[in-house]
């Protein structure tokens, strides 16, 4: 098998796309992991160092909104990074997945629009001096890092496989088209 060469043009587009991709796969999970525990699961902690599922939904929220929207979108943003992990105001399940469905949506838009000048030009976020093609992988990680926290609280309060990677057992996986 010989491996097929891209125009460079093109790896520009396919990384905008496999992001894309990852994004959505990992916000269907977060989903399917609000939906899977209680109310008050949302917003458990059984110690003060850790982070509630809400707050986690919060950050992944505020995170992506001032890497995406705001660094490679340039659309103005506002942020308060510390009452995204202070907030313990319950806010409903509902709110949550709104809220996360908003942001991604708006995410999801900017990331169809990406021009290859956009990937190459470096723009300051959150202090670092970053290409926008740096800004959407430190995005996709970071929601990749918070996503995997989230699944290992919500089987730790609810003791059930969430079926992610049911296809290699040989079953349906609960997030459509997903790569492990």
């Amino acid at each position: 098998m010989t491996a097929e060469l891209r125009p460079v043009e093109s790896l520009g587009q396919e990384f905008v796309s496999v992001s894309r991709r990852r994004l959505h796969d990992r916000h269907v999970r977060i989903d399917v992991c609000l939906t899977s525990i209680s109310e008050d699961q949302i917003w458990s902690r059984q110690h003060q160092v850790e982070n509630a599922v809400g707050n986690l939904v919060l950050h992944l929220c505020g995170n992506v909104t001032q890497w995406i929207v705001g660094g490679v979108g340039r659309e103005r943003v506002s942020r308060d990074r510390d009452a995204e992990f202070g907030c313990c105001d319950r806010v409903s399940r509902q709110e949550l997945v709104k809220r996360l469905q908003d942001v991604m949506a708006r995410v999801d838009d900017i990331l169809a629009r990406v021009t290859p000048d956009e990937l190459h030009r470096v723009r300051t976020i959150q202090g670092y001096d970053v290409s926008g093609l740096q800004a959407i992988y430190v995005a996709v990680d970071h929601f990749a890092e918070h996503t995997g926290q989230i699944i290992w609280a919500t089987k730790r309060m609810t003791g059930k496989d969430l079926g992610f990677y049911a296809s290699l057992r040989g079953g349906v996986n609960v997030t459509p088209g997903a790569n492990p």
